[in-house]
């Protein structure tokens, strides 16, 4: 038996049970993410521990990324008895809006370990570039 030592941890898990939190297709749940921008990419990672690799979605229309993911109950036999489930089953979804400055046709998608990595390009047309002067003629001042 399991003993338990974070009397509100409790308390968190029961409110989800009553407010029924967990993330169906209708109402998904939110996942946790951090994006930030390394050299010339925009990463975006997604927490999503205990989700199989063939239960993620992601999908890109226009400039919306959209990540969806499904934690299925693990099967358990019929002389299993619960005593302690705290992590949150179902379907989670996240909605980010992309900046024209990325290029969406080039997206890579890495899943390692339960976060799910996506490294978005920034497009050749936002980069800085250097404007060479060309050498044409000197313009005449006309005086009046």
């Amino acid at each position: 038996m399991l003993m338990r030592t974070d009397p509100f941890r409790e308390l968190d898990r029961i409110a989800q049970q009553v407010l029924n939190t967990t993330g169906t297709w209708s109402r998904p749940s939110a996942m946790p993410m951090d994006a930030y921008r390394e050299g010339d990419e925009y990463v975006i990672a997604f927490d999503l521990p205990g989700v199989a690799k063939d239960a993620i979605d992601i999908d890109v229309e226009r400039n919306m990324l959209t990540v969806k993911a499904e934690r299925r109950p693990v099967a358990k036999a019929d002389d299993v008895q619960m005593e302690l489930s705290e992590r949150p089953l179902g379907v989670f979804s996240r909605q980010v809006m992309l900046a024209d400055t990325l290029d969406t046709e080039r997206i890579d998608a890495a899943y390692d370990a339960g976060v799910l990595t996506l490294r978005i390009p920034i497009a050749e047309r936002a980069k800085p570039r250097k404007i060479a002067i060309g050498g044409g003629s000197a313009r005449k001042q006309i005086s009046g």
